[in-house]
C-alpha cells in the first residue's frame, strides 16, 4: 500500500513503534517515493533518537535528491550512506499534527494551587527500592544468573526458619527412608501417569525431584504453584533416595504475625491507577468531577495521590491501537496528562509509577520517566518512581505494583484461586510468593539488574496495583490489598478479549485506620 497520506505514514510508523515530529510525516507524505523515504528515515536514525524529527527527515531528503543529481551527471561521486542505527526498538509513537483536546472548545486547566489549608509540614513520605538511574544490566547470561540467585537467596532466607533445609547434592549423598528438607526454586511442575505431582526444585547446587501424592492434602497447593517462585518442602527419601516424598510445603509468605503500621493524624490517600489519556475512551468527565471534589471540604484529609501506572494509552501497544487514539503522540499524550493534573489541588503530594502503556521499557523492573517526559509532566512537582517502588506514607508502607503479572497468575491457577473479577485474590497469592511476578518467560518481561527488586523483602501495610482494570480489595494476612481500577471506558479491544472495566473509581484510604472507601465518579 503507497504511503502517500499522514494517516498511513502514522499508521507505518505506529506498527513499528516509532515516534515522530508532525512535521516529519508531513514532509515524508509530500515526497515524491515516501514509502522509500520514510525507510531511508528510519534506517538512519541516530542510535539513540526517540523521535523522527523533521530536520532528520530533511536531511534524508536532500541526500536523496543529491544523489538522483548525480545520477543523472556524469563522473559525479555518491556519497556514501551512514551506518544503520541499532537495533533496539525505540519506546515511542508518532504523530501527525495536534489533537483536539479531549475537551475541545474548553480552556486550559490552570494550575491550581494549595488552597485548602493543608499543614504540609505534616507530611513524611519515604520511597525504597526505586532502581530508577541504578539500572545495571546488560541482557548478557551472567545477568540472569546474578538476579535469579538473589532471587532464592532473600527468599531461602525467610524459609530457612520452618524447614531444617539441606542442599541438594547433600540429600543425593543421603539414604533411602531418610528424613529431608529442601529448599528450592520451581524449576517443572507435571503430572505423573498415576495422577500425582512431581515438582523438581532447584538451589544454587542443582535440582531434586519432588513427589507430592495425589491423595494427601497438600495437593491442592500445589495447583497454586507458579514456575520459578521459591518454596521449601519436607518429607522422606524413598528407598533408593532418588526422590523425596512430600509432607508438608511451604511458601515465604507474610507471617500471620504482621501488624500493619499506621499514620499518627487522620490523614487519607487517593489511590488510583491506569488513567490511559490519549484513549478515545479515557473519561475526561469523571476525572473533571473527581478532581472537583477533591477541591471540596469532604475531601480536606485527602493530602496524597498514589497513582499506579498507565498514565497515558500509549501506541502500538496492541493491534490496531492507533484506530482508538484520541492523541496519536506519544509526548503529547504526556502533555495533556499534565493539564489534566494541573486540576488536582496544589497541595497534594503526588506519587506514581509507570505501566505497560508508558513510555519506559516493558521490561520489569520498570524505570521511572526519562528527563524529557519529566520535563513534560512538571505539574505540581508530581514524583515518578519505578515499577514497583516501595512508598512510605506517615509510617503507612504502600508497595506500588502496576501488575503485569496478574494476568499471568490468573491464567496459570484455578478459575476459584484467581480471577479477573476478584483481582486482589490474585494479588494474595504474589503476597504468599512475597514476590510480584514471580513466573519468569510469560506474559511479564524480566529485565535482570544486579538485584531483584520485585522481591517483597518487606511486608507493605498496602499492596496497589492496577493494570486488569477491575477494582477489588480485601485483606491478606492483614496486609490490605488494592487493585484500582481505571478511569478507561471499554475499548474495542476490550471486547475482542471480554474485559469489562470498573471505570471511574477513587479508592479513598484512611491512613491512620487503614479503612477504605470508594468513591464513584463516572
Amino acid at each position: 500500500m503507497p504511503l502517500s497520506t499522514p494517516a498511513r505514514i502514522v499508521s507505518e510508523l505506529a506498527s513499528r513503534g516509532y515516534n515522530a515530529e508532525p512535521e516529519a510525516v508531513t514532509r515524508l507524505a509530500s515526497a515524491p517515493e515516501s514509502a522509500a523515504a520514510l525507510e531511508r528515515a528510519l534506517e538512519t536514525m541516530p542510535e539513540d533518537a526517540l523521535k523522527l524529527t523533521a530536520d532528520h527527515v530533511d536531511s534524508v531528503l536532500e541526500r536523496s535528491e543529491s544523489r538522483a543529481e548525480a545520477r543523472s551527471t556524469p563522473g559525479t561521486e555518491i556519497g556514501a550512506e551512514p551506518p544503520p542505527a541499532g537495533t533496539e526498538d525505540p519506546p515511542a509513537s508518532t504523530g501527525d499534527g495536534t489533537p483536539e483536546s479531549p475537551d475541545a472548545g474548553g480552556s486550559v486547566p490552570v494550575e491550581t494551587k494549595g488552597s485548602r489549608g493543608v499543614d504540609v509540614s505534616r507530611r513524611a513520605i519515604e520511597v525504597a527500592n526505586d532502581m530508577t538511574g541504578h539500572s545495571t544490566g546488560t541482557g548478557e547470561y551472567q545477568d540472569f544468573v546474578t538476579v535469579f540467585r538473589d532471587r532464592y537467596e532473600k527468599l531461602a532466607g525467610k524459609l530457612r526458619g520452618r524447614v531444617n533445609h539441606r542442599p541438594t547434592d547433600a540429600i543425593q549423598n543421603m539414604s533411602g527412608g531418610s528424613e529431608a528438607a529442601l529448599i528450592g526454586m520451581v524449576s517443572d511442575i507435571r503430572s505423573t501417569a498415576g495422577g500425582h505431582w512431581l515438582v523438581e526444585l532447584e538451589d544454587t547446587n542443582g535440582t531434586f525431584p519432588c513427589l507430592v501424592m495425589k491423595d494427601r492434602p497438600i495437593a491442592d497447593l500445589v495447583q497454586q504453584l507458579l514456575l520459578d517462585e521459591v518454596i521449601a518442602v519436607d518429607g522422606t527419601l524413598a528407598d533408593d533416595a532418588g526422590i523425596l516424598f512430600v509432607d508438608s510445603l511451604h511458601f515465604p509468605d507474610v507471617p500471620r504475625t504482621h501488624s500493619p503500621s499506621t499514620a499518627d493524624r487522620h490523614v487519607q490517600a487517593a489511590l488510583v491507577s491506569d488513567i490511559h489519556v490519549g484513549s478515545q475512551e479515557f473519561m475526561a468527565d469523571a476525572w473533571h468531577r473527581f478532581t472537583d471534589w477533591l477541591h471540596t471540604p469532604e475531601a480536606e484529609h485527602v493530602e496524597y495521590l498514589l497513582i499506579a501506572g498507565d498514565m497515558v494509552e500509549g501506541v502500538g501497544i496492541y493491534p490496531e491501537q492507533d484506530k482508538e487514539l484520541d492523541i496519536i503522540d506519544i509526548y503529547e499524550q504526556y502533555e495533556q496528562f499534565s493539564e489534566y493534573l494541573k486540576e488536582v489541588p496544589g497541595d497534594m503530594e503526588i506519587r506514581m509509577i509507570p505501566g505497560n502503556h508508558d513510555a519506559v521499557r516493558l521490561a520489569e523492573p520498570q524505570p521511572g520517566f526519562d528527563e524529557e517526559l519529566r520535563d513534560i509532566m512538571s505539574a505540581h512537582d508530581a514524583s515518578v518512581h519505578s515499577n514497583p517502588a516501595l512508598v512510605t506514607v506517615e509510617g503507612v508502607t504502600i508497595l506500588m505494583y502496576h501488575g503485569v503479572s496478574l494476568d499471568e497468575v490468573i491464567a496459570e491457577l484455578p478459575d476459584e484461586e484467581a480471577s479477573y473479577e476478584k483481582p486482589h485474590e490474585a494479588m494474595y497469592h504474589l503476597l504468599k510468593k512475597r514476590h510480584v511476578a514471580p513466573q519468569y518467560g510469560g506474559h511479564t518481561r524480566l529485565a535482570p539488574e544486579d538485584r531483584d527488586y520485585l522481591v517483597m523483602e518487606e511486608v507493605p501495610d498496602v499492596f496497589h496495583t492496577g493494570h486488569v482494570h477491575k477494582l477489588g480489595w480485601g485483606k491478606y494476612h492483614d496486609v490490605l490489598a488494592l487493585n484500582s481500577g481505571c478511569w478507561q471506558a471499554q475499548t474495542e479491544f476490550q471486547k475482542s478479549v471480554n474485559i469489562d472495566p470498573d471505570s471511574g473509581y477513587a479508592p479513598i484510604l484512611d491512613l491512620d485506620t487503614l479503612d477504605m472507601t470508594v468513591r464513584k465518579f463516572d
